[in-house]
């Protein structure tokens, strides 16, 4: 029979509390944006405290509360009434949540290194590009260029996401990004290339090639040393770098001091072929970087410090500068709660422990989870720490979660917006994740780099209009031969390896034969 009826049925879920969400998020905030975070509780909270003196639990047992302390302590109990998250343990697990369970994984903001001043490309009488840095012939066409004029997107951010697309292995994905970092405002590159190769520890020519292909990203210019190469990049792109414009670009005093003699007998034109190769020159854009949106710079504070150990090994530590010290003012909150009257007030009181406890808790935990994850990636990749780039090896976060016990999410939070200053330089931790492809067969990966250069090694085997290969038959024989990989992968690095679709390269064949 169809009626209403009551029933009674017990069952168990992961509640995830607003403060428990706030928990980890923590965990994806810079120490930048920690340290805003903590002022404003210390403005809203007025039991909870800065620990000027830097002292530790046990030198200061009397004014903290006994869950509070150093990054390497234990939790204890929580004595204070604090927010009822069940046991440390307990705790520990609902922090390394699934990341559907809870928001979305995208990093609260990227933070960039200092970047030095870009010289004025108007001293060479190149005021003819307008405030955005780009020509008034500059249509506003290219890879992402649509997103700029609101500012959108970063030039770092448009430069990484080319890099992901760029057909790059691991070591030479690793030295664009280290250059990529480089780059000031206008997109000029700053910085000796010599200093990138000892940094990283590699043949300064791998870092000059992997530039050269950088210097080939949208906005054309990008990444050069200097207003001439910026100029001399466009022009090449238009292919109107003959002799006569290149003796122009590299007299760029003369045109500044508008000694056109002097030019016409450097570059070998007339006066009017002279005045139409100025007028295209400044139809150029000496400050390609400029039309992209801009974070205030930002001084990059390494939270996690790498050294080498006297008795071999690393040492992985904290750095401590960047670690927020709190107490709770016992001696306050017991004058509050005893002069408490009325029951808004008492539950205001209590609230505040409450908060005070929980963001106690939640930083030494995050402290901790931060360090769990460091040690593990420096495990991972001590070859690059003792070798030098070449010996970064494929890493993914499921292989760092794995090893520590946490949920993916969790280690993708912990290293958006954390930095490491090791003895090879101060990297992001997502520096050390590289791109590796399965093997059908689940045995050893197979790296990217060497997917592509098969890739490339079948195609460019094609002598004929009926051998020519489709992505879809390229993805068989790959499959074949044990790597696991999907179609759109194979079109996306076959398009990054510049190579037309096989449709094009039919037709190239019919036209020849």
């Amino acid at each position: 029979m169809i009626g209403q009826r009551l029933e009674i049925r017990q069952g168990q879920g992961l509640v995830i509390t607003p403060q428990l969400q706030q928990a980890i998020k923590l965990l994806q905030l810079s120490n930048l944006e920690l340290e805003a975070f903590v002022e404003a509780e210390l403005e809203k909270n007025p039991i909870l405290s800065r620990d000027e003196e830097g002292e530790t639990p046990s030198n200061s047992a009397e004014e903290r509360d006994d869950s509070g302390g150093e990054p390497g302590t234990d939790y204890g109990e929580d004595s204070g009434g604090g927010l009822d998250m069940g046991s440390a343990s307990d705790a520990r697990e609902a922090l390394d949540a699934r990341e559907d369970d809870l928001y979305g994984d995208a990093a609260p903001g990227e933070r960039g290194a200092d970047r030095a001043t870009d010289a004025a490309p108007e001293q060479y009488g190149l005021a003819g590009a307008d405030r955005a840095g780009r020509g008034p012939g500059w249509d506003g066409e290219g890879d992402g260029l649509d997103r700029l004029g609101t500012g959108e997107i970063s030039l770092r951010d448009h430069l990484v996401e080319q890099v992901t697309r760029a057909g790059f292995s691991a070591v030479d994905s690793a030295i664009a990004l280290v250059l990529i970092d480089m780059v000031d405002e206008g997109g000029y590159l700053r910085g000796a290339l010599e200093e990138v190769a000892d940094q990283l520890g590699c043949e300064l020519a791998r870092v000059e090639q992997v530039l050269s292909r950088c210097q080939g990203f949208e906005p054309t210019g990008v990444m050069a040393r200097s207003v001439e190469e910026c100029l001399s990049l466009q022009l090449r792109e238009r292919d109107r770098l003959d002799p006569a414009m290149a003796a122009l670009v590299g007299n760029l005093a003369l045109l500044a001091r508008s000694d056109m003699a002097g030019l016409m007998r450097v570059c070998g034109v007339d006066m009017d072929d002279l005045r139409d190769m100025i007028a295209e020159l400044r139809n150029l854009t000496p400050r390609p970087g400029a039309a992209f949106g801009h974070e205030v710079a930002q001084t990059v504070v390494p939270d996690v410090v790498v050294s080498a150990d006297p008795l071999g090994g690393w040492r992985v530590e904290l750095n401590a500068d960047t670690l927020p010290r709190l107490l709770i003012d016992r001696r306050y909150h017991a004058s509050v709660q005893a002069g408490a009257r009325s029951d808004a007030e008492k539950v205001f009181v209590a609230e505040c422990l409450n908060q005070a406890n929980w963001l106690i808790k939640s930083l030494d935990q995050r402290a901790r989870t931060i360090l769990k994850v460091a040690s593990e990636i420096v495990r991972q990749q001590d070859a690059f720490l003792a070798f030098g780039v070449e010996c970064l090896r494929p890493l993914n976060l499921k292989t760092v979660a794995d090893a520590i016990g946490m949920h993916e999410s969790t280690v993708s939070r912990v290293t958006s917006n954390k930095y490491v200053l090791t003895p090879r330089g101060t990297y992001e931790l997502k520096f050390f994740f590289t791109a590796a492809i399965a093997s059908t067969s689940g045995g050893a990966t197979h790296s990217a780099e060497a997917v592509r250069h098969r890739i490339k090694t079948m195609i460019d085997a094609e002598n004929a209009e009926d051998s020519v290969l489709s992505d879809d038959r390229i993805v068989e024989i790959l499959k074949e031969a044990g790597v696991d990989i999907a179609r759109r992968t194979v079109a996306k690095y076959r398009e990054a390896l510049r190579i037309p679709s096989s449709v094009e390269r039919r037709r190239r064949f019919k036209s020849a034969g």
